[in-house]
């Protein structure tokens, strides 16, 4: 019997998410919260639980407490199995007085972690894209293909060709070529209207990446594994593609989107993947009982409703809804709605207040705010401009996200 490949699993999660501001205001990307009880990083980190890929370590940069928090209270593991562990790692500076400079110098400074656990393969993967995958099998495709290093890849349009990292391969997988945002892309083969697409989730045998990010140490580049260390290696070692599509995770209704996937880098992206959990037969279902998306535990009550009309709606724990009306839009935790609010096409998270009569309409209100009574947001573009933050592509208003006092001093007060 064949010995079980020993898996080491990077996270970065250093992103800024810089697009997503106001949300990234006081915290990096991966903490956003997302669906209403969750944060964007638990998407990643319940894939590799759900496939019993248990070495997590959790590279962290930009304004990363929300995230060490929230990892400490959700992710915490016993410590019985020394194997078993969800670790978050800020900067060592291990290599010289400097922050991570790139996705490849963030492994680079910690190639002692690397050293210690003697894997035979390290998953290098992102933290910020709202998706479900078996990693196991994109293990067995890694080592069935005699692969170095393998690229995860989706298919895309060749329209969107432009915006994204492009693999070029053979009709093996192999990767010939790699080409970031080309002008002119080369399209899968066989299907003209599509080309590869990087998802930014890579696999490396131990020795051909610690050799590549020493090399890459050396010289001048982005330090990245997109723009630096996968295109030179593409003519040297065996790169490989495994198409996600091909991906099968057990539990998936019949009407989810196949190989469902998205970047929620911008606040239109972000709302359009809430909307996805929504509806009879939403795109991203999360009741998923076989392939759960896991988050920390909330000691609050049930979501109770007096009254009111609620429709396509996900209502979290704690919340009261009382005789307010609630169309199309996914409220978080210990959320309060006063008499006749009205919430529609919305994000309303933790621990926010609506007060009475206030109306909200397709927006994204960040936690612990409060909604006057009477307020109304999304209603009136110049008003929204002169208060919020209005997404200049998609018209939606944010609400940055309020301060924690000023939340329990003000309830009195609606």
């Amino acid at each position: 019997m064949a010995r079980r490949p020993r898996v080491l699993t990077m996270i970065m999660a250093g992103g800024k998410g810089e697009r997503l501001h106001p949300l990234t205001r006081d915290r990096s990307k991966p903490a956003v919260p997302f669906g209403g009880r969750h944060r964007i990083i638990d998407f990643v980190l319940s894939n590799f639980v759900n496939s019993e890929l248990l070495s997590l370590y959790i590279l962290v940069q930009y304004k990363s407490q929300s995230l060490i928090e929230h990892v400490r209270l959700a992710w915490r593991t016993t410590g019985i199995v020394p194997d078993y562990f969800v670790t978050v790692v800020p900067p060592q500076m291990r290599t010289g007085p400097a922050w991570y400079r790139g996705t490849a110098d963030a492994v680079l400074q910690n190639l002692n972690l690397i050293d210690d656990f003697s894997p035979d393969i390290i998953a290098i993967f992102g933290s910020d894209h709202i998706y479900r995958m078996d990693v196991n099998q994109m293990i067995g495709f890694h080592r069935e293909a005699g692969a170095e290093v393998t690229v995860a890849a989706r298919p895309v349009p060749l329209a969107e060709a432009p915006q994204v990292g492009v693999l070029t391969v053979d009709t093996s997988a192999r990767v010939v070529d790699f080409h970031e945002k080309p002008a002119r892309p080369t399209p899968m083969p066989g299907d003209p209207q599509r080309v590869l697409a990087s998802m930014g989730n890579y696999l490396f045998n131990r020795s051909v990446l610690v050799e590549a990010l020493l090399d890459d140490a050396r010289r001048s580049t982005d330090h990245d594994f997109g723009r630096s260390i996968i295109p030179e290696l593409v003519p040297t070692r065996r790169v490989f593609a495994y198409d996600f599509q091909l991906n099968e995770v057990l539990g998936v209704k019949p009407y989810e989107e196949p190989g469902y996937w998205r970047d929620v880098g911008t606040i239109e992206a972000y709302w359009q993947a809430h909307m996805d959990l929504l509806g009879e037969a939403p795109r991203f279902d999360l009741d998923n009982r076989d392939w759960p998306i896991r988050t920390g535990q909330y000691p609050g009550p049930p979501a109770r409703f007096i009254g009111g009309d609620v429709d396509n709606a996900q209502i979290a724990e704690g919340s009261l809804i009382k005789r307010a009306t609630i169309r199309n839009s996914i409220l978080g935790r210990s959320v309060w709605v006063n008499e006749g609010a009205v919430i529609e096409d919305s994000i309303i998270m933790d621990h926010t207040t609506v007060g009475k009569g206030a109306r909200v309409r397709r927006a994204i209100v960040d936690r612990f705010n409060i909604v006057s009574a009477d307020a109304e947001i999304g209603l009136d573009p110049g008003a929204d401009r002169r208060r919020h933050h209005v997404d200049p592509t998609s018209g939606l208003v944010v609400v940055a996200r309020g301060g924690r006092r000023e939340f329990l001093t003000s309830l009195d007060e609606l």
